[in-house]
């Protein structure tokens, strides 16, 4: 499953592509924190069984986040966000929910699986699939189950059935003292590569800013 170092990797993508001229150390800082923050759900397991991965992995949250946002600086009168931060903080909020959306959640629905909705919806989902060009079967694609076949996004279970371990919450319910407690880096060969692609690019983007 990827680390929060592997979601801030491709939060930091995003926001070297998406910040324009408002890219600077600052702005990356910020939509990095805003990336972290549904990994600090891990300390939900121990208030609501399977509380990782739910609490805070929500839809909801990156939704619910882009309609103030754009009650905020399309409806009012007087944005909150443009008379604080003007035109750069309007840019920085944005890409700040799309990393929160594709580089935290969205990592974490192809890598596990997520309570997608909730907890309007308790169900965790995990999207897998192929998108595949064949000569003997065509177009191939598992990702959307269309035939009623059982792929695609597939549910995994509710908060009760499900637990997404992790270092902090290895195991639901209480942990001997020997429980092994791993916190990643990069647990694949895409994922390090991910990693250096990413700082490779923030540091040449930093560097045509000084």
């Amino acid at each position: 499953m990827p680390s929060t170092v592997v979601h801030c990797a491709l939060a930091g993508l995003l926001a070297a592509g998406l910040l324009g001229d408002r890219f600077d150390g600052r702005a990356v800082a910020i939509v990095l924190a805003a990336t972290i923050v549904p990994d600090l759900d891990v300390v939900a397991g121990f208030l609501i069984p399977g509380g990782h991965r739910s609490a805070l992995h929500t839809l909801l949250l990156p939704l619910a986040g882009a309609a103030l946002l754009a009650y905020d600086t399309r409806i009012r009168k007087r944005s909150f966000v443009r008379r604080r931060w003007h035109a750069r903080g309007v840019r920085v909020a944005w890409v700040s929910i799309a990393a929160v959306a594709f580089a935290s959640i969205g990592l974490d629905l192809v890598a596990g699986g997520v309570n997608l909705f909730y907890p309007l919806h308790d169900q965790f989902y995990e999207l897998s699939g192929e998108f595949i060009l064949s000569n003997d079967r065509g177009l191939v694609q598992t990702f959307v189950d269309l035939g009623g076949s059982g792929g695609g996004e597939a549910a995994r279970g509710s908060t009760e059935q499900v637990h997404i371990n992790s270092g902090v919450d290895p195991t639901r319910g209480a942990e001997s003292k020997a429980v092994e407690r791993i916190f990643p880096v990069a647990q694949s060969g895409w994922q390090l590569l991910l990693l250096l692609t990413s700082g490779f690019v923030l540091t040449v983007r930093l560097w045509e800013t000084r």
